[in-house]
């Protein structure tokens, strides 16, 4: 009972840690993109449209 309850355990940390990855990945593919459009739509005289 202790070996399925462990391997259930597993399975759930892994399952989560996989979903988490995936929506990291589109966040940083909508990062990715943001910052590309920042090139695209600078400012005139070379500014850039954000702070950092």
């Amino acid at each position: 009972m202790g070996a399925l309850l462990l391997v259930l355990l597993l399975a759930l940390l892994l399952g989560g840690a996989g979903f988490a990855i995936h929506i990291l990945w589109w966040v940083a593919i909508i990062v990715l993109v943001v910052w590309v459009l920042g090139f695209a739509f600078r400012g005139s005289g070379g500014g850039r449209w954000y702070r950092w």
